[in-house]
């Protein structure tokens, strides 16, 4: 099962930044020992693909930052980060990592099993990370948003690390991320009822 939980850990990585787990395994592949890609997926640890990914993270990185332009960003990259979340799964699945000896295996000759499933898990880390930061936004004015990407982007490096050097804590990186998203929307929910209240009252006072 190590194949799945390193394509598992990486897709999830995907769905917080879409090019960290990407630029990971590239950066890995190319200059260590660590994760040998499978043939078809050696263009990762390309120099072109690595600069791309570089440039783009930089990008997502600041957009990410920036209050109501993060929610922007939210909304592009939710075709992005589903992608990136397949090709992740899809290459890590298949990758020959220090941890696992027989590449592929897990799923045998149905190649586009490893890719839709992260698509999917991917898609659902990023609808968790859409939830939660308006209420982060909405709760400290803005000034949580650079606090909370920051937060996003080093929770990436590491699942994408564990992912490929200890997969078996991968469960343990999902869970916490599970429980953060229960939080959010939870503190959604609340603050929606807190709010129909007030709207209420306004609306009795301008028509009473």
């Amino acid at each position: 099962m190590l194949e799945a939980l390193t394509g598992t850990g990486l897709a999830a990585s995907a769905g917080l930044n879409a090019y960290i787990p990407l630029l990971t395994m590239g950066l890995l592949a190319r200059y260590t020992d660590l994760i040998e890609l499978p043939g078809g997926w050696q263009w990762l640890s390309g120099g072109w693909a690595i600069g791309i990914l570089v440039v783009l993270l930089a990008v997502e990185m600041v957009a990410d930052k920036v209050p109501v332009l993060d929610h922007a960003n939210d909304v592009v990259q939710t075709v992005i980060r589903p992608t990136a979340g397949g090709l992740a799964f899809g290459a890590g699945s298949a990758s020959e990592t220090v941890t696992v000896s027989d590449p592929g295996s897990f799923f045998g000759s149905h190649q586009w099993v490893p890719v839709a499933a992260g698509v999917l898990i991917a898609l659902c880390v990023h609808g968790v990370k859409a939830v939660s930061r308006p209420v982060v936004n909405a709760s400290t004015a803005g000034l949580g948003a650079p606090v909370a990407s920051t937060a996003e982007d080093l929770g990436s490096v590491l699942l994408s690390l564990l992912a490929i050097l200890l997969p078996v804590l991968v469960l343990l990186g999902l869970l916490l991320m599970m429980l953060g998203g229960w939080w959010a929307i939870r503190r959604r929910r609340r603050r929606k009822r807190e709010r129909q209240p007030l709207e209420g009252v306004g609306t009795e006072r301008l028509f009473g």
